[in-house]
């Protein structure tokens, strides 16, 4: 019976290490009251801070560069207004704002304003009052969607190559919760 169940551990193991018995990665994720569709090649992330409601990692395959997908969720009246956001955004990178190529525009998505933002430079990664990481030849994709329950803030940035090419990706996806 031991040898049995030994080997019911080992199959189980190894049926788990192929993927058959891990967790997909969500079609679609919430965040306050939307929710959103993630595109199929993107990866989902656990998140990794109580401030983060969803993480995504975009790659090329055979690329090592990575993009980084965030939404965040503070609440009614909460995480501060669009302008202070944008500006925020834009604030990360290390050039002036005249060098940077930003570009702001607002929506209207079914019964939502969608500020959308994009910048790139010299981003500086980092947590807010933590140390800072200077990523080169970098760029932000941002949207702020105003809803009943609360602005959501997604932010996508990685190497502009990648980000570009991520871009209408980006925005399909913010689009899908507000329809």
């Amino acid at each position: 019976m031991k040898q049995f169940l030994r080997l019911l551990l080992v199959i189980g193991a190894s049926l788990s290490s192929t993927g058959v018995f891990s967790a997909e990665s969500p079609a679609s994720f919430s965040v306050s009251d939307l929710s959103f569709k993630r595109p199929k090649t993107w990866e989902w992330i656990e998140v990794t801070s109580s401030m983060r409601k969803a993480q995504l990692r975009v790659s090329e395959p055979g690329k090592k560069e990575a993009a980084e997908v965030v939404f965040f969720y503070f609440g009614p009246g909460s995480g501060g207004g669009t302008k202070a956001n944008v500006d925020r955004w834009l604030g990360q990178f290390q050039e002036p704002k005249d060098q940077i190529k930003s570009k702001v525009e607002e929506v209207i998505v079914g019964k939502h304003k969608v500020t959308y933002v994009q910048a790139e430079g010299t981003y500086n990664s980092g947590m807010p009052g933590g140390p800072k990481t200077p990523l080169q030849n970098h760029m932000l994709l941002g949207a702020i969607v105003e809803a009943e329950q609360g602005s959501v803030f997604a932010r996508l940035t990685g190497p502009v190559a990648l980000a570009k090419s991520s871009q209408q990706q980006f925005r399909t996806m913010v689009e899908s919760g507000l329809k």
